[in-house]
């Protein structure tokens, strides 16, 4: 990489040598644009016209100029910005130093790697990394590059400092009036499918992330290079207008968990079975509020449909269950009374008939036992 600034760090009396790196680049697709007319393809350019000669002027007779409050241009050269007063012209001036986490991510702009520029600022270097990565702040600072003044973020990341230009607070637009107007309510069964449904994305692998859009580009050149067809894209899905929030948001964590390969876990089980989902059709609302309203009020409608539908049924079950009760226990008791009359004349029948056996052993003794005698 080429170093793109040469300054020094201004940490208290401490000053730390150090150079710019560019830690990004810019991989999208560029265009040329061509004269398509009569089959051409000519590049089209933009030429630099001075206005007053009509001629094209070269890089080196082009200058920065100033257009000042009365409407006079101000021609301005690199000698004079190289003797503005600007403490920050070529250094990095530490103001403070705070939580990474109370800096708003949409200040934060460009980023620049910072290395050591000699080896006697090595170990200052170090220092302010390991001091930066200890108490979990980053530097909060001002530096001048490329012709304007700047904010910069100072980072330990790894073990490199990082730098983040910022834009100033008042380049930062306000967000009022974006928010939705008016009182809009969530449900706790939302939020819980909601949760739910961050958690079933699983976790993100940075390694996979790639621009499909560059791919695509490239492989529709390849596909005209060689005479062939290119590959057709994918249909759009179409769909109706959602006014069931609850069910679109079971169907994307279904769709979630079918890509990742699993259930889900037991957490995430309850919270689905928590939340109910009713599904609406277009005639039962026009929007979000008439769907909600419709999804509480249809529960209490069909409940108070079945409780007449069974008070209706009781009295019949009622009526039709008593004859049969009634007469089966009639008969029934018949039976068993007969059956226990039965019972009783044949035990009286077996008691007579003993007793008259009996009588006859003694009898038949007592004869015996008087021929004996006799």
């Amino acid at each position: 990489m080429r170093s793109i600034w040469k300054g020094s760090i201004s940490f208290g009396l401490v000053s730390i040598p150090i150079q710019l790196y560019g830690a990004t680049q810019n991989h999208s697709v560029s265009f040329h644009q061509v004269h398509t007319a009569h089959d051409c393809g000519g590049r089209i350019r933009y030429r630099k016209v001075c206005e007053i000669e009509e001629v094209e002027v070269p890089p080196e007779e082009i200058g920065k100029g100033f257009k000042a409050a009365d409407g006079t241009t101000v021609l301005l050269t690199d000698e004079d910005f190289a003797s503005l007063p600007l403490p920050t012209a070529r250094t990095i001036e530490i103001l403070s130093f705070l939580p990474l986490e109370e800096i708003d991510p949409i200040q934060l702009d460009r980023a620049y790697y910072m290395s050591a520029e000699t080896a006697a600022a090595a170990k200052p270097y170090v220092l302010l990394r390991e001091a930066l990565q200890r108490s979990g702040k980053a530097a909060v600072a001002k530096f001048a590059l490329r012709g304007r003044e700047s904010l910069g973020l100072l980072r330990a990341l790894e073990d490199t400092l990082v730098l983040h230009s910022m834009l100033w607070p008042d380049e930062v637009r306000s967000s009022s009036g974006l928010a939705p107007s008016g009182d809009v309510s969530v449900r706790d069964a939302e939020l819980d499918l909601a949760e739910t449904l961050m958690n079933s994305l699983g976790d993100l692998d940075w390694d996979d992330l790639h621009d499909e859009y560059r791919e695509a580009v490239e492989e529709l050149v390849e596909a005209k290079q060689e005479g062939r067809e290119p590959a057709e894209a994918p249909a759009e899905p179409r769909g109706g207008k959602v006014i069931d929030l609850m069910a679109a948001l079971e169907s994307s964590v279904a769709a979630a968990r079918e890509a990742r390969g699993d259930g889900g876990t037991g957490g995430e089980q309850e919270a689905t079975e928590a939340a109910t989902v009713h599904h609406l059709t277009r005639e039962d609302a026009e929007d979000a509020d008439d769907a909600e309203q419709a999804t509480e009020e249809r529960p209490a409608r069909k409940s108070t449909a079945r409780k007449k539908v069974a008070a209706k049924k009781a009295p019949a079950r009622k009526a039709a269950g008593k004859s049969p009760d009634k007469a089966s226990g009639t008969s029934s008791g018949t039976a068993r009374e007969k059956k226990a009359a039965g019972r009783k004349t044949t035990a009286a029948k077996k008691g007579t008939a003993a007793e008259k056996r009996t009588a006859k052993k003694t009898a038949a003794k007592k004869t015996a036992s008087r021929k004996r005698a006799s």
